[in-house]
């Protein structure tokens, strides 16, 4: 394909920490997280507008002016056909596998205390879990205190039904591996036509856990919400290393 001289996405990757945020933001599909950093998976897919460097944390993106492949919606229109579908081999839940620092192979030894070699109850109030499986009227959401909890939370933070559960509604899912448009979706309906008394988020230090506080923000967006949620960022070793309200 012939080259014009136009704007286009560059990525700096040495600022760049994977985050995966340009990605959630690409309206286009353009970006994927591969090897760590954001990369550009094609040219005729990036329309040059720059969507995705306010989201940027680091400010590794930028619009220049380079001799590029033309921008093409009918392309663009096929591929997001194809992500959604998870045909595609570059689709964001895949790729941002690829050298993302949660696969990073650590081991160490389990800090466990008496206190949880007894007998523990249950917080759990309701069934299903998963984002993808809860109908956003289901009648346990109606003004419920709902807790947004990335999957590995529960493994790695034991206390999870002594101190952030009990009382709360639970949705769980993962921003890497489930389609982040469909969450936004989700989520911007039920902020939109139910009532909660509060929202509370829960996710790992790793970086591509911070997609679902993205997704919810979106989602609060769409709604057109000006509420504040809590966000609890766990580590792998079990530990809260931060909570903060955005």
């Amino acid at each position: 394909m012939p080259k014009v001289k136009r704007k286009i996405i560059e990525i700096d990757e040495e600022l760049c920490n994977g985050c995966g945020k340009c990605v959630l933001a690409c309206a286009e599909g353009a970006l994927a997280i591969i090897d760590g950093k954001a990369k550009l998976i094609s040219e005729i897919y990036c329309d040059g507008l720059g969507a995705c460097i306010g989201e940027c944390p680091t400010g590794a993106l930028k619009i220049v002016e380079r001799e590029a492949e033309e921008f093409d919606e009918e392309a663009v229109h096929k591929h997001l056909k194809e992500l959604k579908e998870g045909a595609q081999k570059f689709s964001f839940t895949e790729t941002l596998a690829c050298g993302c620092p949660s696969h990073q192979v650590r081991e160490f030894k389990p800090q466990i205390s008496k206190e949880f070699r007894g007998e523990l109850s249950s917080a759990l109030s309701h069934w299903p879990v998963q984002i993808r499986l809860i109908p956003p009227k289901a009648p346990f959401l109606q003004n419920a205190h709902l807790l947004v909890c990335a999957d590995c939370v529960p493994v790695a933070y034991p206390r999870l039904h002594l101190d952030l559960l009990p009382e709360k509604k639970i949705m769980l899912g993962c921003p890497k591996f489930d389609p982040p448009e469909l969450y936004i979706e989700k989520f911007a309906e039920i902020f939109s036509e139910v009532p909660l008394q509060s929202v509370e988020v829960a996710i790992m230090e790793v970086p591509c856990c911070k997609g679902l506080v993205y997704i919810l923000q979106e989602a609060r967006k769409l709604a057109k919400k000006d509420f504040l949620f809590k966000v609890y960022t766990i580590s792998v070793k079990g530990e809260i290393l931060s909570e903060e309200v955005l």
